[in-house]
């Protein structure tokens, strides 16, 4: 054991910085798992904690005031009906600030959506105007407990008596209305009602709202919502962020413990001698196999508990999301349990890789088998050869009549490569013809290709199945981080492109009901800042089956068309055509070129797909047409929003404040949200994992040197006795080392580009935006990284190589033997 110990110590003495790269990449590593983990628990444990602890309900149903809750109530798989409560549209502000809102009259404090109080008390029977407020909607109005509430347009006032979590769906800005609870006084006008439905199994949630439009009757439905849109709302960009990690920290696992592997492995190449000594004095294969294995578990197992002290300790401390993440996961019941697997599982993969590299060290045998004298496949290929003899001729013109010979005859650097006309060779005999070189006044060059060039190549690529395997470990992590750098791309497209994938205008503007169009119209152009005005309607229709609601629009007309981006198919442009999301293709489970048919009331609308629209709304629920296909069908639709498109360099936040204060007293204007704002965690994110995989690389890196420059000590001894000198011996490691990490820098490209357009888009396929969304990184961008990786290589491997090569003649017989 202590001679086991003192090797241990005399390996950790000799590979410090080694040690230091893959405890930190353990660290890194184990640290996007668990943050992973946390997003993950984050996204999916409150929402689920809120819907049973209120009971929620999985279905809600916005009908007309003539519906009758109690025959759904009779339905096979109800459990218990919510309401019904009558329900009314409005227009809260309190201290400038503005939105959407359904008022929902309840006289008693509900059993199936029960909301649950996070400040203030429930609605008081003696308040007539006391409301309650969803969390979210709440937050968004900075408004507290004891705060009034001002309805534009009407003098009445609302006082906000207390702040509830819901399970049900949340306030968007000029997407979702906020939900305020309000005694059944404060909704004198209701203009429909809403029920709930508690299922007894949510599995048949599509049967159960099918049944229940066939009870109540397709034109007595106006909008239908569900658990699951619910939860995924609630989720929103928190499991996405959960993926990313996960799914490159799984890749950086992966990739450390093949640079372990390939470490060891080299390690015991180069260290041969040593291990067949500790066998001969006594070291069982056992033993021997044990040395490596601890000493890289030890490595692991420091970095994997620094990376779970430091989340556990310093997680919450993060700032946005990732942060709060960390704070709900350490209360959930399974924190304890993952913060424990998680690491240690991380450990026991990168054993099991170093397991497998120190089985072949405890294979060496007591007695070193003596090398061959010429490797297989060491030999100098035919194109090798070749080029060492290759001469590139250039001609000059120079003012004086005599020959002058180029210094590349006698080879390059002095090689001892000689050339035809070189020390030794007979002198030209004198004719009586003139010389052509003297005649004409030329100079001849001869440039050879550098020997440490052609040497190099082939020491990178002469023992093909060791080098293929080098080559493979160095391009994972440079894949990951092209697969990282094309996710930061797509991400900032949405931010400097916004029209190219689905946000063309960046305000939305509501008008009270009945106001004039062409008025309002006039109004929103007249703004300097303002480049177009698209009028439009949104309305709820029902899908074929009546299963689920979706968003139908009419924007824009047949003569100012709304600018979509299609990512498949034509734009809309005859009578019944329309654009369509990719949810809304899912859920029908129709593709471009079909017909669909829905339910908007009692009128049918049937719509030809003829393109597929990137939406990033409503989970892309939604077909889009002309505000004049809508007429067709209803004569008397008139605009309810407007959709705006700036100028460029404009600001929306002060366009829209310009507007708010320039129009009419129901006007709303709202910024169009971008999907991208909720990813802005996703930048530090990709940054640090860009770190951990640069030094997974970094490990491989450090081999692959470590395993040339030693590989290269038995033929220090020929390219001496050649002629090479220190500095061509030096290029020849480096020029191996370089060409080895530029074929992974051209592979990571060649095969990281798709594979990130096609996570890229998968995922925005799944989350019903659709593909199409992915950008690859510039061209420049591609080739400064690859540029920095090969030239790094290349410095790192300068510095060794070059003491290697200044080695003593007996220092180097000493390791040839």
């Amino acid at each position: 054991m202590r001679a086991t110990l003192r090797w241990a110590h005399s390996d950790l003495r000799t590979h410090r910085g080694e040690a230091l790269f893959l405890v930190l990449a353990t660290a890194g590593i184990v640290a996007s798992l668990l943050l992973a983990t946390a997003l993950f628990g984050y996204a999916t444990n409150p929402w689920q904690r809120v819907f049973a602890q209120a009971r929620g309900a999985h279905v809600w149903l916005h009908t007309d005031r003539a519906a009758d809750a109690g025959e759904l109530a009779a339905l096979d798989g109800v459990e218990a009906v919510a309401g019904p409560y009558p329900t009314a549209s409005a227009t809260v502000a309190v201290r400038g600030t503005r939105a959407s809102v359904e008022l929902r009259g309840t006289a008693e404090r509900p059993e199936v959506g029960r909301p649950l109080l996070t400040a203030g008390h429930w609605i008081d029977p003696a308040d007539p105007d006391g409301v309650v407020l969803e969390s979210r909607l709440a937050r968004a109005l900075l408004a507290q407990p004891g705060d009034t509430l001002a309805l534009p347009g009407t003098p009445r006032t609302l006082t906000v008596l207390g702040i509830a979590d819901s399970p049900e769906r949340r306030y968007r800005p000029g997407e979702q209305p906020g939900l305020v609870w309000a005694p059944p006084a404060a909704v004198p006008d209701p203009g429909g009602q809403v029920i709930g439905l508690r299922l007894t199994d949510p599995g048949e949630t599509d049967y159960a709202v099918q049944r229940a439009v066939t009870v109540l009757g397709a034109g007595a439905i106006g909008q239908v919502s569900t658990w699951e849109q619910a939860r995924a709302e609630a989720q929103g960009d928190n499991r996405l962020l959960g993926q990313v990690l996960g799914l490159f920290g799984l890749g950086a696992l992966l990739a450390a413990g093949l640079a372990v592997h390939g470490a060891i492995g080299t390690r015991i190449r180069g260290h041969l001698r040593d291990i067949s000594v500790l066998k001969a004095i006594g070291f069982t294969p056992g033993q021997v196999v044990r040395v490596f294995l601890l000493l890289h578990l030890a490595y692991a197992l420091l970095g994997a508990v620094a990376a779970a002290a430091l989340t556990q300790a310093f997680g919450s401390r993060f700032p946005g999301r990732l942060g709060d993440a960390v704070g709900v996961w350490q209360g959930l019941p399974g924190h304890t349990v993952a913060l424990v697997a998680v690491p240690a599982c991380a450990v026991l993969f990168i054993g099991a890789t170093t397991g497998l590299a120190a089985w072949r060290a405890g294979r060496v045998p007591p007695v070193p088998v003596p090398r061959p004298a010429a490797a297989r496949g060491g030999g100098l290929s035919g194109a090798a050869r070749g080029a060492l003899g290759l001469r590139v001729l250039r001609v000059l013109r120079v003012p004086v009549r005599s020959r002058v010979r180029g210094r590349g005859a006698r080879g390059a650097g002095g090689s001892g490569v000689r050339g035809a006309d070189g020390p030794g060779a007979p002198a030209p005999a004198k004719t009586g013809v003139p010389d052509p070189g003297e005649a004409a006044g030329v100079r001849e060059l001869e440039v050879r290709v550098p020997p440490a060039l052609v040497l190099g190549w082939h020491k990178a690529f002469a023992r093909r199945p060791r080098s293929l395997a080098a080559v493979a470990r160095l391009t994972l992590p440079l894949l990951l981080i092209v697969v990282a750098m094309s996710a930061w791309t797509t991400i900032d497209r949405f931010h400097t492109r916004p029209e190219q994938v689905g946000l063309p205008t960046a305000l939305t503007v509501r008008a009270d009901a009945g106001a004039d169009d062409r008025g309002t119209r006039a109004l929103l152009e007249r703004d300097p800042r303002v480049a177009a005005a698209y009028p439009g309607v949104e309305v709820a229709a029902l899908v074929p089956g009546q299963t689920a609601t979706i968003a139908l629009r009419g924007l824009g007309t047949r003569e100012e068309p709304y600018p979509y981006a299609l990512a498949e198919g034509r734009r809309a442009h005859g009578p019944d055509e329309a654009v369509a999301g990719q949810g809304l293709l899912d859920l029908l489970d129709v593709q471009v070129g079909d017909w669909v048919r829905m339910t908007v009331g009692d009128r049918p609308q049937i719509l030809h797909i003829v393109g597929r629209s990137i939406e990033p709304e409503n989970a892309g629920r939604v077909v889009s047409t002309s505000l004049d296909t809508l007429r067709e069908n209803d004569p008397g639709l008139t605009p309810t929003l407007y959709q705006l498109r700036l100028r460029p360099g404009a600001d929306p936040e002060e366009v829209a404040a310009r507007l708010a204060a320039s129009g009419p007293e129901g006007l709303e204007v709202h910024a169009v949200a971008n999907p991208a704002d909720g990813l802005s965690p996703l930048r530090g994110v990709v940054l640090g994992l860009i770190a951990v995989l640069a030094l997974v690389g970094l490990i491989e890196l450090l081999t692959t040197i470590g395993g040339t420059v030693r590989e290269g000590e038995r033929d220090l001894l020929a390219l001496k006795a050649i002629g090479l000198s220190p500095r061509q011996i030096t290029g020849v490691t480096v020029t191996a080392t370089g060409c080895t990490t530029l074929a992974a820098v051209l592979l990571a490209a060649a095969l990281g580009l798709p594979l990130a357009h096609w996570l890229i888009d998968a995922q925005g396929a799944s989350s019903g935006i659709g593909a199409g969304i992915a950008r690859a990184p510039s061209p420049g961008l591609l080739a400064a990284v690859g540029a920095a990786a090969v030239l790094g290589a290349a410095a790192l491997a300068a510095v060794p190589s070059a003491r290697a090569a200044r080695r003593r003649l007996a220092d180097t017989l000493s390791a040839v033997a």
